[in-house]
C-alpha cells in the first residue's frame, strides 16, 4: 500500500487515517536537486526542491500539502503538472485561529475527506479516526531543543549524535500537539470536524500564523540547556524569530543554516560539535591515560595544510611541523607526524597521547581523541596570550571568529557559510590570476595609491573583476589592497556577529599576509596579536588537550 506523505503539522493526518491512509512525514534530505532543477524555478527554496526531488525520484505517490507559504503553492503547481502523483491535495487553511478560520478549516476538511474517499474507495471510519490520536512524546529532564524551520531527519540525527544531552525536535511538523485531547464521543461527522478544526488550529503556532506569541513556551522550559536554531536558505520567516530569541535567551544558542541537502554536512558537524564542547567541556577530556615519557601531540588536519605540535610535560613546544595536506587527510597526518617525531628525535612510543582536530580529524586513526578546531584554536590562543578575547582564524576554506572568556573558554563563535569567499583559498586563486605567489601578494597589499573596491566576494565574480582591473592597467598594489579590503570587510562582519571585543588575535595561515593584517586592523580599529606560532595554533590547542588526558 502506498504511503500518504505530508509536510505540515496542520495536515489532518487523523482524518486521512480514518479513510485507511498510512501517513508519514516527508522529511528526507537529498544529495542534490538534479531532478528538481529541471522543472522548478531556480529560486525555489531547498525544502521545496527536496519535495519535488522525492516525487520525481518515484519515491512518493500520495502527497497532502498545506498552503503555509508561496513555496508550497509553487511546489503543488509543479507536481500537479508533472503527473507523477496518484493523489495530490492542497489544504487551504487561514493563518489564524479565530471562529472564521475554524469554519473555513471545517470546509477544507470536508473537501479533503470527499477527495480522499473517492480516491481510496473507502468511507469514514469513526473508530479508526479516534484510534489515530496519540499524545506526542516529550523529552523529560535536561535536554536541548532544535527550533526554527523544519530540519531534515539526516541533519537531526547528526545533531542528536553530536550533543551531550537528549535533543527534542521542536521544528515545524515535529512540534505537532494534536492528540493531547481525544475526540468527543459522537458519530456525527460534522460535529467531529468542528472539534477537529479547533484542535488543528489550536497548536503551538508556526511562524506563518498571524498570532505566533504562543511559541514562547518553546523557549521557557526550565530543563532546557541550549538551543540549536535552524533556518533554511532563502526562507526569512524563522530568521525574524531567531533575532528575537537571541536577545531574550539565557541558555547557549547556536544558529545553523542548511539548503536541505547533505552537501554541507561536514561544516555543520564542526559547528555542532564545537557547540557541544562549549556546553560540556568533559567531551574534550577523553579517556585518561597514564604518564609515560611526557610528550603530547596535536594534529590539525586542515584543507590546505596539516600541522603537528609536540609538547613536553612543561608545555614547551618540542617541535612544530606544517606540511601540505595533499589528497588524503589520514596520509597527510601520518606524514606530518612522522616528520615531527623525526625532528624531535622521538618515536611514536614516546608520545603519551594524541588529539586530532580540523576537518580531517575523524579520518586520522593515530589520535586518541578528536576535538573541533573551534575549541582547539581557543585553547591555543589563550595559551599564547591569556589577554586575548577574540580569535580570528582565516584558514584554507573557511573563516572563524571565536569569542573567549577570561579563562579561555568559548563563549560564542561564528563561521562563514560553505562558500570559500574570504578564505585562504580565495586569496590563493586571486594570486594565481595575477600571476603572483602568496608572499608577493602579502607585501603588495601594504601600499597603494587608489582605494579600489572589489564589489563581489564570490571567487568567480571577483576573478572577473580582477581581470577587468588588470585590463584597465590598474597597479597591482591597488588591486591587491582592494582584495584585502574585501576580505577584511567580510571578516569584520563575522566579528560583529559574534560580539567580538579586544584583544584580537589572528591565527591560521592567512595571518602571514601582511597587507591583509594591516587592512583588518584598520577595519577593526584595534591591533591584532599575530604570534609566530599563529599557523600552529589549532595543533597547539590539540596538544594541550592531549596533555590534559594524561594522569601524572
Amino acid at each position: 500500500m502506498n504511503k500518504t506523505y505530508y509536510v505540515c503539522k496542520y495536515t489532518p493526518i487523523e482524518l486521512l487515517a480514518a479513510f485507511g491512509a498510512q501517513c508519514e512525514n516527508l522529511n528526507g534530505m537529498p544529495q542534490g536537486f538534479d531532478l528538481a532543477d529541471q522543472i522548478a524555478h531556480p529560486n525555489l527554496c531547498g525544502f521545496g526542491k527536496s519535495l519535488i526531488e522525492a516525487v520525481m525520484s518515484g519515491n512518493v505517490r500520495e502527497l497532502v500539502l498545506v498552503n503555509c507559504c508561496d513555496t508550497i503553492r509553487s511546489v503543488c503547481d509543479v507536481l500537479e503538472e508533472s503527473g507523477k502523483l496518484d493523489f495530490l491535495y492542497l489544504v487551504d487553511m487561514l493563518h489564524s485561529d479565530g471562529q472564521c478560520s475554524r469554519e473555513r478549516t471545517v470546509t477544507q476538511l470536508k473537501g479533503l475527506a470527499q477527495a480522499y474517499s473517492a480516491y481510496k474507495g473507502t468511507s469514514f471510519d469513526t473508530s479508526a479516526f479516534r484510534a489515530a490520536f496519540r499524545a506526542p512524546e516529550h523529552v523529560r529532564g535536561p535536554h536541548l531543543s532544535v527550533l526554527g524551520a523544519r530540519m531534515g531527519r539526516e541533519l537531526y540525527d547528526m545533531v542528536q549524535d553530536a550533543m551531550p544531552y537528549p535533543v527534542e525536535n521542536e521544528t515545524c511538523v515535529n512540534n505537532r500537539s494534536v492528540g493531547e485531547v481525544l475526540p468527543p464521543e459522537t458519530d456525527d461527522f460534522d460535529e467531529l470536524m468542528e472539534w477537529y478544526a479547533g484542535e488543528l488550529l489550536g497548536q503551538v503556532p508556526c511562524m506563518r500564523m498571524m498570532d505566533n506569541t504562543g511559541r514562547k513556551r518553546l523557549f521557557n522550559d526550565p530543563d532546557l540547556k541550549g538551543i540549536i536554531y535552524h533556518t533554511v536558505k532563502f526562507c526569512d520567516f524563522y530568521s525574524f524569530e531567531y533575532a528575537q530569541v537571541k536577545q531574550n535567551l539565557a541558555v547557549p544558542l547556536l544558529k545553523i543554516e542548511s539548503d536541505y541537502t547533505l552537501q554541507s554536512s561536514g561544516q555543520l558537524l564542526t559547528r555542532l560539535e564545537a557547540f557541544a564542547e562549549s556546553i560540556d567541556m568533559t567531551r574534550c577530556e577523553g579517556k585518561e591515560k597514564k604518564m609515560g615519557k611526557g610528550y603530547f601531540a596535536g594534529i590539525d588536519s586542515g584543507s590546505t595544510s596539516t600541522d603537528v605540535v609536540i609538547l613536553d610535560r612543561e608545555d614547551q613546544m618540542v617541535t612544530g611541523i606544517i606540511l601540505p595536506t595533499g589528497a588524503g587527510a589520514a596520509i597527510g597526518a601520518e606524514r606530518a607526524l612522522e616528520q615531527a617525531l623525526e625532528e624531535a628525535h622521538l618515536s611514536r612510543e614516546d608520545i603519551d597521547a594524541i588529539v586530532t582536530t580540523g576537518y580531517g580529524r575523524t579520518a586520522i586513526s593515530e589520535g586518541d581523541k578528536s576535538i573541533t578546531e573551534i575549541t582547539c584554536h581557543a585553547r591555543g590562543a589563550h595559551f599564547l596570550d591569556p589577554s586575548v578575547r577574540t580569535v580570528i582564524d582565516i584558514g584554507g576554506q573557511d573563516s572563524k571568529v571565536i569569542r573567549l572568556d577570561e579563562s579561555g573558554n568559548v563563549v560564542n563563535f561564528v563561521m562563514n557559510d560553505k562558500c570559500a569567499a574570504g578564505t585562504g583559498r580565495f586569496l590563493e586563486m586571486m594570486a594565481r590570476t595575477m600571476e603572483m605567489n602568496l608572499d608577493e601578494m602579502s607585501k603588495a597589499g601594504l601600499s597603494y595609491q587608489e582605494d579600489i573596491t572589489i564589489s563581489s566576494m564570490c571567487t568567480v565574480f571577483a576573478e572577473s573583476e580582477v581581470v577587468s582591473l588588470i585590463a584597465q592597467n590598474k597597479p597591482t598594489d591597488d588591486i591587491v589592497h582592494g582584495l584585502n579590503k574585501a576580505v577584511a570587510t567580510k571578516t569584520v562582519s563575522l566579528v560583529k556577529r559574534v560580539g567580538g571585543e579586544e584583544h584580537y588575535m589572528m591565527t591560521g595561515g592567512v595571518s602571514k599576509n601582511l597587507g591583509l593584517v594591516k587592512t583588518l586592523e584598520e577595519k577593526l580599529g584595534a591591533p591584532l596579536v599575530v604570534s609566530d606560532r599563529a599557523q600552529l595554533c589549532g595543533a597547539l590547542g590539540a596538544a594541550l588537550f592531549a596533555r590534559d588526558m594524561v594522569e601524572a
